[in-house]
């Protein structure tokens, strides 16, 4: 805060560690934290909840709070009618989940601000996302929306205690189960079919504009590359490759300081919404890495947003006492965009008009200026200009130029970072460098992913062992959802297949079973968002869906049959494959919106593949072999690597029997199911084992 800031009132969210939440500590609004003190209010004087949902780097949330939440009329009715609450989606997603799908089912579209209005016990009535201060293009003011909400609360209360009913019967409902497990291949091959009817061939990625994103659908049509035709296969492939390469060079990448902006406002990548989220840059980073992989090891165009994105989460984003930071606020000085953007004086300020370009023989500035799109009138507000690199250049090429830059807009006001840790994000963010420090032999970043893992282990629990979700100033809270066990459970899984430790397969497997016994209802056949010991809400919320992260329920399923192949944990397959059967049916009719799941279904399908290497843990020709194995088996297969005449905890023994050291060197074996290959000494031999072929039968 400044020193005018603390002097000016605040409310109860001054006593918060939410970075959102205390962005909201001025407003004259008599805001609650979400909890049982808020409801008991509501119950005691008989007023509706006015529930508003938001995250500290969302725009438009910024945008009504000045609106709105700053004004005293609006605050004043706000405060007379109705008890008022705050909520930070990124610490409660369960909340957030249930009063999204409420929203969407009444409106047939989401987002934030998410504005609901419920019962005093909780249960929703009405919603909508942003409301003006004013009508404006045939939506009421939120001052209009207020009165007309208190007038039916309070003289039509059979109404709407009858649609709060209605609404939370809806949200109860479940589509029909599913009696047989779903097709992997087929799900896998029909959703990407239909993602590329979608895919934008030009600019890449899906659809157009707001564009995002999107790494789950990527990541399926990265795995689908092993199902299609080959023609198919190849359009897929290339598709990703030209997405992953349209995204870099366009301006929903930060050219001069690395990392990805949240989503693009137009089709062609070039003006994001500014905010940087945690989420993004570790999913990205693994679906750059598998792409690089599957496309020959060889494009360095796939490799220097990896790099670059790194330095970024260590220069920027990474916390002193351990994780990343959850996110870079859009807005600088109360402007969107300020902090990044250029003008042609700008750039002759900080390079100088004159000066050589890389040995190219050029003007500077105006070369600089050419390559990068930045023209007097600008592609964004005011004459500014979103930087993309449209001369495609190899990118030692303007390196000086732009840490040059870099150096400049390091001097201005910055946006803010939200310094909270999310455990879900921090996972994503281990699992993305995991992946790719493996692949590209990067021994500091599996360090740093592995010691996140290791900060999260450390601090991220309660007294009882359970996982929480929130680690801000100095102290954890929230209970964990199943989007963060079910990250972890992957990050964990990720980090002993790149070699990081034993120490890494034990939590996944503690994980899994946490996932089976608080998150798996039996009756039901399926996962919920909250644990069965969790807060209980108007209705219990089932898991999220695949959108900026993943289908939660289809990541903690590849979780679960991971880590019940390498500790050969029947108990975890058949809950995994329990619930890819209640699925199925909406894998059979929209695969493509479920890419997370489809993927599972793949990989239970298939089955995981496994390459054990036996032999010393010093071995050159131990560490070639695991290193090929790593890069020639898919990101779900694992590697395990064991001295001889041991056996890691976690490690189903069966792998290891029969299997030794040939001669006294270090041997490969790759396994799947229950067939294993003949023993290999040489690694540029260690092949994938195609499903169905056998060469050994495991005893």
């Amino acid at each position: 805060m400044t020193p005018s800031d603390s002097a000016r009132p605040t409310n109860r969210l001054a006593d918060e560690t939410s970075a959102y939440l205390r962005q909201h500590m001025h407003n004259p609004v008599d805001w609650f934290p979400w909890g049982p003190e808020a409801l008991a209010r509501a119950r005691r004087e008989d007023r509706p909840l006015l529930v508003s949902i938001g995250y500290s780097a969302c725009h438009w949330c910024h945008v009504m709070e000045h609106e709105s939440f700053e004004d005293a009329e609006t605050a004043a009715q706000m405060n007379r009618d109705f008890v008022c609450i705050k909520v930070d989606r990124e610490e409660r997603p369960d909340v957030d989940q249930l009063y999204m799908d409420t929203v969407t089912g009444l409106t047939g579209h989401g987002g934030w601000p998410l504005t609901v209005f419920c019962l005093p016990d909780g249960k929703p009535f009405y919603g909508g996302t942003y409301y003006p201060p004013e009508p404006r293009h045939g939506m009421p003011s939120f001052r209009q929306v207020l009165s007309a909400i208190t007038e039916a609360y309070h003289g039509k209360r059979d109404e709407v205690s009858r649609s709060a009913d209605e609404i939370t019967e809806a949200l109860a409902k479940r589509a029909p189960a599913g009696n047989a497990p779903p097709s992997g291949v087929e799900a896998v091959a029909e959703g990407a079919v239909k993602l590329l009817q979608r895919a934008d061939t030009e600019h890449g990625g899906f659809g157009t504009a707001p564009k995002f994103p999107a790494p789950p659908s990527l990541d399926l049509l990265l795995a689908a590359v092993d199902v299609l035709s080959e023609r198919k296969a190849r359009e897929a492939l290339d598709h990703v490759v030209h997405t992953c390469r349209e995204m870099a060079r366009g301006g929903l990448y930060d050219q001069l300081g690395g990392g990805f902006h949240r989503y693009s406002v137009d089709a062609r990548w070039c003006v994001p919404h500014f905010e940087k989220m945690l989420y993004d840059q570790g999913q990205l980073l693994r679906t750059y890495a598998e792409t690089w992989r599957r496309s020959g090891a060889a494009d360095d165009d796939l490799v220097w947003p990896i790099r670059e994105t790194t330095v970024w989460l260590r220069r920027e984003m990474a916390a002193k006492d351990g994780g990343w930071f959850a996110s870079r606020d859009a807005d600088s000085e109360g402007v969107e965009g300020k902090f990044y953007v250029f003008t042609p004086d700008q750039v002759r300020d900080a390079l100088g008009a004159g000066s050589e370009v890389s040995g190219e023989g050029e003007g500077s500035c105006e070369a600089f200026c050419d390559a990068y799109s930045i023209t007097e009138r600008g592609n964004f507000e005011d004459g500014t200009t979103v930087l993309m690199d449209r001369l495609r250049a190899p990118r030692e090429r303007f390196a000086a130029e732009r840490e040059k830059l870099r150096a400049v807009r390091n001097a201005r006001v910055a946006p803010d970072t939200d310094r909270k840790r999310v455990t879900a994000w921090n996972a994503l963010t281990v699992s993305g460098l995991a992946r790719a420090a493996s692949l590209l032999g990067d021994e500091e970043s599996l360090a740093e992913a592995a010691a996140a893992a290791d900060f999260l282990d450390a601090k991220l629990s309660d007294a009882h062992g359970r996982l929480l979700r929130v680690w801000n100033e100095g102290r954890a809270h929230v209970t964990g959802f199943l989007d963060d066990h079910a990250a972890l459970l992957e990050a964990n899984l990720d980090l002993f297949r790149a070699g990081a430790g034993e120490r890494f397969l034990s939590r996944a497997i503690a994980l899994a079973d946490a996932i089976t016994q608080r998150f798996y209802e039996p009756d039901e056949s399926d996962f919920y968002l909250t644990p069965n010991d969790g807060e209980p809400l108007a209705q219990r919320p089932r898991s999220d869906h695949d959108g900026a992260t993943p289908h939660s329920t289809g990541l903690a399923v590849m979780g679960l049959l991971r880590a019940a192949s390498i500790a050969g944990r029947a108990d975890l397959r058949d809950i995994a494959t329990a619930v890819l059967r209640t699925h199925s049916p909406v894998l059979e009719r929209a695969p493509d919106a479920f890419p997370t799941l489809a993927r599972a279904a793949l990989l239970a399908e298939r089955g995981p593949s496994l390459a054990l290497v036996v032999g010393a843990a010093a071995d050159d020709t131990g560490t070639a072999l695991a290193t090929r194995a790593r890069r020639v088996l898919g990101p779900e297969d694992a590697v395990v690597v064991v001295e001889s005449g041991k056996t890691p905890a976690g490690v189903d023994p069966s792998w290891l029997a029969g299997r030794d050291a040939q001669g006294g060197r270090a041997t490969a074996y790759v396994c799947r199911g229950t067939v294993c290959s003949l023993p290999i000494t040489d690694p540029d031999a260690l092949s994938p084992l195609a499903p169905g072929h056998s060469e050994q039968d495991i005893p």
